[in-house]
């Protein structure tokens, strides 16, 4: 069956005004796979790298001025071309700065968009119809543009192929309800129009894509009653300029879609291949039109191959080197995706792998270092009649089968064949709300043989079954956990109540170390790491008044009290065990950041309450360090609180509950810089200190700071 993989984010968006104008306006190939070139809605262009995630330039027009076709980049000279305003045509290299001062030409005839393949020189189709190669129209800019619409006719959509060795540009139009395809040949050019067939009356399609196989040009366009249509133009009868008359083009019905009440206002079918369609804007059978969904359907057997929800209103998508470019709210996504061989067996889910050759073991150092001669590896691989089993059995029988799979194999043996178990017991999960077996899956975790990118819907699942236990086990286990998938265990975690928590049986070990740690009496006398609570806050009144003395009324004396920072654990024992696995998850601050801003301010004043009690509990000499425990670092303590304050300091500070808190951690870091300047002080003594004789090779030496 077709598959969705985990996605992730290539950059932010500024959302549209309305469903009828995306927030951009192209997303076109770079110079190669890896890169595109993204032009939003209004000004701006942009190159990323696709594997990084990373911005590699920008180029912006002038205010008042607007891009009105997405750029595109010509392979043959290494350079981009765009246009703003409709005539302006603009070229430009790579370390180009300001594209004002970048090659222009203004040209006689309103440009609709320019079109390139890899390999090919640029493309300009006009508004009205015409083609031009864009080397032919700059050796003269002024020249006169022929006119081959008819004067209602307007264009809808277009693009380019290359097929047969020869290029070809696409386009539709549509004039008083009826819609046109015309085909457009180049050297030798050649124009043919076709006339699509009417729909249901006051429909017009909403999307079009075309792909090109067998010397026949397939067009796919999904109308607003959720009807996919195919209409299949053969390339070998197109002869000379036949665009004056227009031709039937026969059609043929490949899907209807769900569109639930109503039609629908903005949507997308992309051909993926000659079975399968990815499809935007249109609700899972499922899931109720309120959800957004990226929906793979096979167009063969009408099957819903895979879904995956969408955060925000998407309508549009492209596709390069199987991946889906999706906007949907203030994010574009990078989806990648799989579309097997269409048969039968895959559209029900029932098809057979392929038999493949068990992947190498991993070597040992010892063999390599040793030079001794590497053994064949003993793989255990499930075999068919065992999936089966999985996919059909009782839950009992599955779990004996599986554990003792599990049980008779050592770890090296278990690697191959662990993700095709998780995988087949997390789908069938999916597919069946009656079946779960978490002591299964809990095992197969535990055997480190998975990680997330393995078996990608394993810790959803956990969450959609609350499964807190194999959520922690994964957090822990699994390297690869992608921020986004992340965030959404803090959002349940925080949100969740104590006492649902406390329903939960984890981790023995992390659970004892918050046992340790609520249970230390919330006062502490004396020093706490050199430091004395009542000289600090005399310090930071000092600090506050720049120096100087500072009279304290009895209120002010009342609102420090209150304002004190507080060493009671705002959440239950379970929850902060569970907020403590995320702690400790890998991430990157890029791509955390836009989820952690999900996070409602509720959820996020309880974090920051929480990161603030541990913060203050790791700071007394008093919390003993238990080696063995599995609990978060007083660096990971502190990254978190400022991503959080990063992510949310707008809100909170307009927020006035939060004006303790924010105080409690304006504190915070004035003692920090507080301790870090006497360490400094310290340093720069021990650096004024001469040594007065050799202590010879080896030495304990005392040094007393007075």
């Amino acid at each position: 069956m077709a598959a969705l993989y985990e996605g992730y984010t290539l950059c932010g968006l500024v959302p549209a005004q309305n469903l009828s104008n995306s927030s951009i306006q192209g997303i076109e190939e770079g110079r190669d796979s890896d890169h595109v070139v993204v032009t939003d809605s209004t000004r701006s262009v942009m190159l990323y790298k696709v594997s990084d995630q990373k911005l590699l330039g920008s180029w912006t027009v002038k205010q008042g001025q607007t891009l009105t076709c997405s750029a595109v980049f010509n392979s043959q000279t290494k350079e981009y071309v765009a246009v703003s305003d409709n005539k302006v045509i603009r070229i430009w290299k790579e370390d180009a700065v300001l594209l004002d001062k970048t090659f222009k030409a203004t040209v006689t005839s309103d440009v609709w968009r320019v079109h390139c393949q890899q390999g090919w020189e640029p493309v300009v189709l006009f508004q009205r119809g015409a083609v031009s190669l864009l080397d032919s129209l700059l050796s003269a800019p002024q020249q006169p543009i022929k006119e081959i619409l008819d004067q209602e006719e307007a264009i809808r959509w277009s693009t380019s192929i290359v097929a047969e060795t020869q290029q070809f540009v696409i386009f539709t139009t549509e004039q008083k309800g009826d819609h046109f395809l015309y085909l457009q040949r180049l050297n030798p050019n050649g124009l043919q129009r076709y006339r699509l067939e009417r729909e249901e009356p006051g429909l017009a399609p909403l999307s079009f894509s075309v792909s090109c196989r067998d010397k026949q040009i397939f067009l796919l366009y999904l109308y607003p009653n959720g009807h996919v249509y195919q209409s299949v133009v053969s390339l070998r009868g197109l002869g000379a300029d036949e665009g004056a008359h227009a031709l039937p083009l026969p059609r043929s019905l490949l899907l209807v879609l769900p569109v639930g009440v109503g039609l629908l206002e903005a949507a997308s079918a992309l051909v993926l291949d000659e079975a399968h369609v990815a499809v935007v804007g249109v609700p899972h059978p499922s899931a109720g039109a309120s959800k957004d969904f990226l929906c793979i359907w096979n167009t063969n057997f009408q099957t819903l191959q895979a879904g995956k929800e969408m955060a925000g209103e998407t309508f549009n998508l492209w596709r390069y080197s199987n991946k889906l470019f999706i906007p949907h709210g203030k994010t574009l996504s990078v989806i990648p995706y799989d579309c097997p061989k269409s048969s039968l067996a895959s559209a029900l889910g029932k098809l057979r792998q392929a038999k493949t050759e068990a992947p190498a073991s991993i070597p040992s150092w010892n063999n390599i270092l040793n030079g001794e001669k590497a053994q064949p590896p003993r793989t255990v691989e499930p075999k068919k009649t065992f999936l089966f089993l999985i996919q059909t059995a009782p839950i009992e029988e599955v779990q004996k089968e599986v554990e003792g799979l599990v049980s008779r194999a050592d770890t090296q043996d278990l690697q191959p064949s662990v993700g095709q178990l998780a995988s087949a017991l997390v789908s069938r999960s999916l597919a069946d709300p009656a079946f779960y077996t978490p002591a299964t899956l809990a095992q197969l975790v535990h055997t480190q043989c998975l990680c997330h990118s393995v078996c990608p819907d394993l810790v959803l699942l956990a969450l959609e079954r609350k499964d807190y236990f194999l959520c922690q086990l994964c957090l822990h286990f699994f390297p690869d956990i992608p921020e986004a998938v992340t965030c959404a265990c803090l959002k349940t975690f925080i949100s969740m109540s104590d006492m649902d928590a406390e329903k939960a049986s984890l981790e023995p070990d992390s659970v004892c170390f918050m046992k340790t740690l609520i249970s230390k009496e919330r006062g502490q006398t004396g020093l706490q790491n050199g430091f004395s609570p009542t000289s600090f806050e005399e310090d930071c009144s000092d600090a506050l008044s720049g120096g100087g003395t500072v009279l304290k009324s009895g209120a002010e004396d009342k609102e420090k009290t209150s304002t004190a920072p507080e060493q009671t654990c705002p959440v239950g024992l379970h929850k902060a065990v569970l907020l403590n696995e995320v702690l400790q998850t890998a991430y990157s601050d890029m791509f955390l950041l836009p989820h952690l801003k999900d996070l409602s301010s509720h959820h996020v004043v309880l974090f920051l309450q929480y990161l603030q009690f541990l913060y203050l509990k790791y700071s007394q000499d008093v919390f003993p360090q238990v080696h063995g425990l599995r609990s978060p670092s007083l660096t990971q303590i502190m990254d978190w609180m400022c991503l959080v304050l990063d992510a949310h300091f707008t809100i909170l500070v307009m927020t006035p509950e939060v004006k303790g808190l924010l105080l409690n951690f304006f504190l915070l870091s004035l003692r920090l810089v507080s301790e870090l300047g006497k360490i400094e002080g310290s340093l720069k003594e021990l650096n004024k200190m001469k040594v007065k004789k050799d202590v010879g090779q080896y030495s304990i030496e005392v040094i007393e700071l007075l």
